[in-house]
């Protein structure tokens, strides 16, 4: 016996899912444009103006100046000047965080501490001048208080503010701060078993901290180093606001060439930014890879 298969009932086919627009993607368009017109773009075009002629054409001069003598020497005291301050900002920057985290000091100190080391590590440029200056210059309060009360000039005992170690001192008031707010975490990842591990072994507090504790710090440290590094070598507002052109580094000049004046030449102006975006951009993988290493240790 066949069934009409008009006489079934019709079996409703199944609704298609619908399509929504993907909101969640918005929360990140802001800032990825900001990125995108702030930085990618300009560093596109700082990259592809270091190997371009006035006219257009392509070149090798301008990155071929950046080899004369004046300019490796102002990349030189830059070097110098990023690497005496990167050090000196990780020494005392973990010396401070040690004694926070490991030395017993009361926790009510370490909430202030890495809140003001959060401000201090971004406040840079013209405000850090005009501080160090009203504070370390010629005429500065500082200055004056000890030439006036103690009999002590700076400038005789061979300290200026507008000189290496001027400059070197004024940018530890923002590596200092960046190297605790790093460090921190990483202190705070050294597991108790393990110090308790050295000492059931006969191990001294010194052989802890030379045989185990640096040895798994050791990559955050240099990384932290390198990331120090780099944070003082693209330092610009700070150092032109404070210097001048007292002293030749590599903002300044990159500034004296794209300023738009008759004696400037911004094509190598563009060159000295694309130097300065791969001693920075090296400094920066240096970073990253041994940050890599350190996290394996410290989760």
């Amino acid at each position: 016996m066949s069934i009409d298969t008009a006489d079934r009932p019709a079996v409703a086919a199944p609704a298609r899912p619908v399509r929504r627009l993907p909101l969640h993607w918005l929360g990140i368009l802001p800032f990825t444009a900001f990125v995108l017109l702030f930085l990618i773009l300009p560093t596109m075009k700082i990259v592809i103006g270091a190997f371009q002629t006035p006219e257009g054409g392509l070149t090798l001069a301008n990155v071929a100046g950046l080899f004369t003598p004046s300019i490796l020497a102002a990349f030189w005291i830059s070097i110098k000047i990023s690497f005496a301050s990167a050090l000196l900002g990780c020494l005392i920057g973990f010396a401070m965080a040690a004694a926070v985290v490991l030395g017993g000091l009361p926790r009510a100190i370490r909430g202030p501490l890495l809140t003001f080391s959060g401000v201090a590590s971004n406040f840079a440029g013209v405000p850090l001048a005009f501080a160090f200056l009203a504070t370390l210059g010629p005429v500065g309060l500082v200055t004056a208080f000890l030439r006036s009360e103690l009999g002590l000039d700076l400038r005789v005992l061979g300290f200026n503010i507008l000189s290496f170690w001027g400059l070197t001192i004024t940018y530890l008031f923002f590596q200092i701060p960046l190297m605790i707010l790093i460090i921190t975490p990483a202190l705070d990842g050294l597991k108790r078993e393990w110090r308790e591990a050295a000492s059931i072994l006969g191990a001294t507090n010194f052989q802890y901290w030379r045989l185990v504790a640096f040895p798994i710090l050791m990559p955050s440290l240099l990384g932290t180093l390198a990331l120090l590094f780099a944070n003082a070598f693209g330092a610009v507002a700070t150092a032109i606001a404070l210097t001048g052109s007292s002293l030749n580094i590599v903002p300044i000049l990159l500034f004296a060439q794209i300023r738009g004046d008759v004696l400037g030449d911004p094509h190598l102006g563009y060159a000295l930014a694309f130097g300065m975006i791969v001693v920075t951009g090296l400094a920066n993988a240096v970073y990253i890879w041994l940050r890599a290493r350190s996290e394996r240790w410290l989760k």
